[in-house]
């Protein structure tokens, strides 16, 4: 007799960088049989999107069971419509506020490479069709409830504090006579959240033989090494100039939320004259926030009220207004990395005015304009949108 087939899974990790996360997980079974899932179906941002990487992957759609989603953010969900334009029809599992920010997401993606692709005079992606095909497979689940996928699978999302709806996921993998394997995947992680109540991992996960599947987008760092400097920053502009216009990209679900918080903080201890005006731009990032304020995503109730004093929402009809002005005001403004949204606008439109800041949120992926902004050497001249202007500092 020939000796026993192993039981194990094998996982592919297939993005090298930071942006277009997604797992390929294959299990083989003892009787020859196997499963194959993916964890998480992201978009390449930054250099990558113009090299290719984007429209395709290393393995067969049609072939891939189901599909787990970690959160909502572009480069962890924004190839699931390319996945069901390409012939995978399995289950989207999402945590349950997850399921509710995807539409907007997926439509908003769609929308930007779409105007990309004319730009480039190239092919889009996908399709209008895809987005609402693929949003179809997509099945919220609550967290903390064991759903069964097949007789070999049990998948449970745990909260994760990265983001709205973000989760842990531990995937359960089962065969008769042997031992279960356990896998939690991470995704982007934190512990915690201003909006929300992270409860920790149950005691059973914690004792179960895990395997780990760690992402970690600033995993050379440690945090304690880190310096804040957003709220210094922005208070030495208006102590500086007391007409300082402050332009802050943010990514529209998470950051823009914090940073509206922030602000009015500052504004409630008395730091930040609640006369100077918050402008806040981004359709994406505005209809976040309505869901935010809407109570149903599932934050603190005490976090409902968030937005500053003076704030105003932005768009066709006060945008223009807005770049002629050079009195004291902060602009909130989508993307995060500046490369799309209003954002390469107002950067273009305020980056020569001495009174003007640009500061920057979070992580800008190489080939990006927040990238080509922040790793300009202090000093030298930068071209953006046809602007020429000098470096003067940098946080």
């Amino acid at each position: 007799m020939g000796s026993k087939n192993p039981f194990y899974m094998d996982i592919q990790t297939l993005n090298s960088s930071v942006t277009g996360s997604c797992h390929l997980c294959i299990v083989k079974y003892p009787d020859r049989t196997s499963s194959r899932f993916i964890v998480d179906c992201g978009l390449f941002q930054g250099r990558e999107e113009t090299n290719g990487e984007n429209r395709t992957f290393t393995f067969t759609e049609s072939s891939i069971e189901f599909a787990l989603v970690t959160h909502n953010h572009v480069d962890h969900i924004g190839r699931l419509p390319l996945l069901y334009k390409n012939g995978f029809r399995g289950n989207i599992y999402t945590s349950l506020p997850t399921s509710v920010l995807l539409k907007p997401a997926l439509y908003d993606s769609f929308h930007v490479l779409n105007d990309t692709a004319k730009r480039q005079h190239t092919t889009v992606l996908y399709g209008d069709s895809d987005v609402v095909g693929a949003l179809k497979l997509v099945k919220g689940v609550p967290f903390g409830e064991q759903i069964t996928i097949d007789e070999h699978i049990k998948v449970t999302f745990f909260q994760n504090g990265h983001l709205i709806g973000a989760a842990l996921i531990l995937v359960e993998i089962s065969y008769p006579g042997e031992q279960n394997i356990h896998w939690l995947f991470t995704g982007d992680y934190n512990n915690k959240n201003i909006f929300l109540d992270i409860p920790a991992l149950p005691k059973h996960v914690l004792e179960m033989p895990l395997n780990i599947m760690v992402e970690s987008t600033y995993g050379d760092k440690y945090s304690q090494d880190i310096v804040p400097c957003f709220e210094h920053n922005i208070l030495e502009a208006f102590a500086t100039n007391s007409n300082a216009t402050i332009v802050i990209p943010v990514f529209s679900l998470g950051r823009s939320q914090e940073i509206l918080y922030f602000l009015k903080n500052l504004q409630n201890q008395g730091k930040l004259d609640c006369a100077i005006p918050i402008f806040f731009d981004g359709r994406l990032a505005k209809l976040y926030t309505e869901l935010y304020l809407k109570g149903v995503l599932g934050i603190k109730e005490n976090m409902l009220d968030f937005l500053p004093y003076n704030m105003q929402y932005v768009d066709s009809s006060n945008r223009d207004m807005i770049l002629a002005d050079d009195n004291a005001k902060i602009i909130l403004t989508s993307s995060g990395m500046g490369s799309y949204g209003p954002a390469p606008l107002y950067i273009s439109n305020f980056i020569r005015r001495k009174n003007a800041l640009i500061h920057f949120t979070g992580y800008t992926a190489e080939g990006t304009l927040g990238y080509f902004l922040r790793t300009t050497p202090i000093g030298e001249v930068v071209k953006v949108g046809g602007v020429l202007a000098k470096k003067t500092g940098s946080c």
